[in-house]
């Protein structure tokens, strides 16, 4: 049986008193187009960091295609590429630059790197500023680099810390053109958003996390289902709920109802 692409048992970090990932046990099948919700300060980012190996848990373990991440780091990075929350660009080089200093980094050979790098630029509509500072770039166009700087290797497992974040329409597009044609070839991807209307129409399977703890997961069919959740909704087997529907029911809307189904709770005082 194949390895999954991800796999965590137990994972947890804590940051003092405070328990940012809480024992959380995580499968993603190779091939699937992971979407990784759940609201501000749920532990997304932290997940990400570990499954990296940019942040060491505090206990569990965190296997990539069927390695565990500790104990062999430097052949599994090879097999990755991360767009993290952050980025981490050089601001002083030239996209072209930074590209192929990424392709030496993961052992490509010159020709193959300046091959690569010409295709992305292209395909990310950089080429126009391939004399631009990485630092002048607009924050769209940054992300279409780091994206192009994730894929330069052709990783196995791809890691997307919201990377649909400040960019336009068409930018949008173009890597969502991209990551359909990578899962096509093979490719696993996992994405945080918070554009659920995207993960929606992008990712085959999603998991829904909430202070810490894994709380939802399976397809938004399953989820619809509330295989993995508890919803109270009577219309919880809706086939035509939304993810948007389905979130807020799994980690509670910020509006309660009352009897009567009227959205009551806190409002603002000079607007009620």
């Amino acid at each position: 049986m194949t390895a999954p692409a991800i796999e965590t048992i137990a994972l947890t970090r804590r940051f003092d008193d405070f328990t940012a990932v809480d024992t959380m046990n995580l499968r993603v099948e190779a091939g699937q187009f992971f979407g990784f919700l759940g609201p501000n300060g749920a532990g997304k980012s932290t997940t990400i960091k570990m499954l990296t190996g940019l942040l060491a848990p505090s206990s569990g373990s965190v296997c990539i295609l069927g390695e565990d991440l500790h104990a062999r780091s430097a052949e599994i990075k090879r097999q990755i590429g991360v767009v993290p929350e952050g980025m981490a660009l050089f601001g002083r080089l030239t996209a072209a630059e930074y590209l192929r200093f990424v392709g030496r980094m993961y052992g490509l050979d010159r020709a193959t790197t300046l091959d690569r790098t010409e295709e992305l630029l292209e395909f990310m509509h950089l080429a126009g500023d391939r004399k631009k500072l990485i630092a002048d770039f607009s924050h769209g166009m940054q992300k279409k680099l780091a994206l192009a700087a994730a894929v330069l290797h052709g990783p196995k497992v791809l890691f997307l810390d919201e990377p649909f974040e400040g960019v336009d329409a068409v930018a949008a597009g173009t890597l969502k053109a991209m990551l359909q044609r990578m899962i096509a070839h093979g490719a696993t991807i996992f994405l945080t958003s918070h554009v659920l209307e995207i993960v929606e129409r992008l990712c085959t399977h999603i998991a829904i996390v909430h202070r810490g703890r894994l709380v939802a997961e399976g397809s938004l069919d399953e989820l619809r289902a509330g295989s993995g959740s508890k919803p109270s909704d009577p219309d919880a087997n809706n086939p035509k709920r939304s993810l948007e529907e389905i979130f807020l029911e799994i980690v509670g809307s910020a509006r309660e109802k009352d009897e009567d189904g009227a959205p009551t709770g806190r409002e603002l005082s000079w607007l009620s």
